[in-house]
């Protein structure tokens, strides 16, 4: 969410209470001289709907705020991404504009009346399908039909075997651990971890985190004492370690570096061989965009834990902590740099070499520095660095970057080029039939890279689009061993032909990089389908992580498509629309929408997918999917 101070910019915040006016028919006049409207709706106009309503493709719609809780917009705007533009508000007008957005509390019946009985509740691990969100150590996204208890012959004939609706929410974004009968699914803003049956949906345990959940979910290995846990952390960057045959909490920590309350923990944490890596993606670039903001202090990093006791063992930083440079912007605020080069996602490990991969974003703030936009090698004992890849140099931008006119915190094109060409997703390493190896990575610019792993040289890259802020590879990429599947997000604009839609899935070969298939999307208005999603004309790409399952890719759309293609040559073998309504097994209205960041999983025989993601003015929804073969 992003919101604009009417002292910024007053014309914008006045045009867009007009706007609100209209959209929420008030006649007559404006939200703000309404006497008989909620004290909040003025608030709303004159404050925040200036990106809200005016189009800011990165700012929450309103009906997306709409379906947040009372609690995750109240961290908003006083510790989280809105935190610069809460600081604006008095507390009256902050509590007013909570109250007047904030979707009304919800009871506990929707858990206690979809409880599994109590024979129904018993948790078995000895059997994992999916221990985090990479499927292994080298965060491959390919799952063998034993693993998953799924064939390519499957994928033809899938159909839903139950919906699980989630109240009080607008987006999905998590994927959830599979073990034995029981899915362990982050469900977002519920604040719940829930340990679900797999084939009924029923509730077996559920626990609280009391704060909206970030990351996907992650099952340790056993410890010396038998003892198993499962961990995914909050928006708070509190890591939670949680018994998974109870649900009870075994230890809460925090996962903030440098007392920085701009800590995001985005990316699941890596276990192996009794240690915990844990992703830290500080940054600061939300803050970016307040002028009076000294632009900016935050810095990614990686914990390396005890995954037993959650003791720190080293951490190490993307670059040093951010000083006053001594210059000043165009308003006269002091700045701070370097910052930035957040890690988004899960590390991927290489036992061999004994490292760890991890992926950064750009910088938040002069100067640049050469772990932003980078492939990084990190010594799995140590942290130190054993080499490192910048794919594009001097990429600082951050929330001030946006818009016709950039804000005061934004660098001037002299002195970077400002593009916001993350990497969002993490590295894979891939071992060729020849026993050679790559290191493959997508990235927000297009580019699909393949290094070598022994020094993180170019072997082949390739590039899809044009990129961008909210363009080409999100959230990562897929392997099958033999291609690797380049999910891509390039937005739609009205003056593009055809030929100029590069928004899609692209298969290249591992070993040389050539292109073996490619599907590019294209929009699905028709039917009425533009009525249930109203943005079906402009955002169809593919940014969600996908997953390979047996020889088949599954992708899902931002316009709520599910895709299912054969990986050797890209024909489709399933597509299934989910934007829509579902009756759910425990009785919560529900319906689908986008789908993104990292929604799809499987195993035990059964395809899940977490449909609804309200970021970027994207098709909320509350509804996870369970799929299997039609019987």
């Amino acid at each position: 969410m992003t919101c604009l101070s009417p002292l910024t910019r007053p014309t914008r915040a006045a045009v867009s209470g007009l706007m609100m006016a209209v959209v929420l028919t008030l006649s007559g006049q404006l939200m703000a001289q309404d006497t008989d409207a909620h004290p909040g709706a003025a608030v709303f106009a004159n404050y925040c709907a200036g990106c809200h309503e005016g189009g800011d493709p990165r700012a929450a719609s309103t009906e997306a705020l709409q379906a947040m809780t009372a609690d995750s917009l109240r961290f908003a705007l006083t510790a989280g991404l809105m935190q610069a533009q809460g600081q604006g508000l008095s507390m009256r007008q902050r509590e007013a504009v909570i109250d007047y957005l904030a979707v009304p509390p919800v009871s506990g019946e929707w858990l206690t009346d979809n409880r599994c009985a109590d024979s129904d509740r018993v948790i078995e691990l000895t059997t994992v399908s999916l221990a985090s969100a990479g499927a292994d150590l080298r965060f491959s996204r390919n799952l063998s039909a034993g693993q998953s208890g799924l064939s390519k012959a499957d994928m033809p004939i899938l159909e839903v075997a139950w919906a699980l609706g989630l109240p009080g929410i607008g987006g999905l974004r998590s994927t959830p651990v599979i073990a034995g009968d029981t899915v362990f699914y982050p469900a977002a803003a519920t604040e719940q971890v829930l340990a679900l049956d797999v084939g009924t949906g029923c509730i077996k345990w559920a626990y609280d985190a009391g704060a909206s959940l970030r990351s996907s979910a992650t099952l340790s290995d056993e410890f010396a004492d038998g003892q198993r846990l499962l961990y995914v952390s909050d928006e708070r960057a509190r890591l939670h370690a949680i018994d998974p045959y109870t649900g009870e909490a075994a230890w809460v920590i925090d996962g903030a570096v440098d007392d920085n309350v701009h800590t995001r923990l985005t990316g699941a944490p890596l276990f192996h061989e009794q240690r915990l890596y844990l992703p830290v993606s500080a940054s600061g670039v939300q803050r970016g965009a307040e002028a009076s903001h000294e632009c900016c202090d935050g810095r990614g990093a990686v914990i390396a834990l005890d995954g037993q006791s959650g003791e720190r063992v080293w951490t190490y930083y993307t670059m040093p902590p951010a000083e006053y440079t001594g210059g000043v912007s165009s308003v006269g605020t002091p700045l701070r740099g370097p910052s930035g080069a957040p890690i988004w996602s899960s590390p991927s490990l290489d036992e061999k070499r004994r490292l760890l991969y991890v992926t950064t974003g750009e910088n938040t703030s002069l100067p640049a520095t050469d772990t932003s936009n980078a492939i990084i090698a990190l010594d799995l004992d140590s942290g130190a660095v054993r080499w490192q890849f910048q794919a594009i140099a001097n990429d600082v931008w951050n929330m001030a970057c946006t818009g016709r006119e950039y804000g005061p915190n934004c660098p001037s094109p002299q002195d970077s080029i400002i593009k916001d060409w993350d990497f969002g997703g993490a590295a894979i390493l891939v071992t060729l039939a020849d026993g050679s190896e790559r290191l493959l990575a997508g990235q927000k610019s297009g580019h699909l890279w393949a290094l070598d792993p022994d020094d993180g040289t170019v072997v082949w890259q390739q590039r899809v689009g044009d990129g961008g802020a909210l363009g080409g590879n999100h959230w990562g990429i897929a392997v099958d061993g033999e291609r690797v599947f380049l999910p891509i997000n390039d937005p739609h604009y009205a003056s593009m032909t055809d030929d100029m839609i590069d928004a899609g899935v692209h298969a290249f070969a591992v070993g040389s990089g050539e292109p073996v298939w490619e599907f590019r999307a294209r929009p699905d208005c028709a039917n009425g389908r533009d009525l249930r999603v109203a943005t079906c004309q402009e955002r169809y790409g593919f940014s969600a992580l996908p997953l390979v399952i047996d020889g088949a890719l599954v992708a899902g759309n931002i316009d709520g498509r599910l895709f299912i293609f054969d990986g050797e040559d890209g024909d489709i073998l399933f597509e299934f629309d989910t934007s829509q309504g579902f009756v759910t097994v425990n009785g919560v209205e529900a319906r689908g929408g986008s789908i993104d960041s990292h929604a799809i999983a499987a195993g035990a025989g059964m395809l899940f997918v977490g449909s609804g993601y309200d970021r970027f003015r994207q098709q909320a929804g509350n509804v996870l999917l369970a799929f299997r073969p039609r019987r």
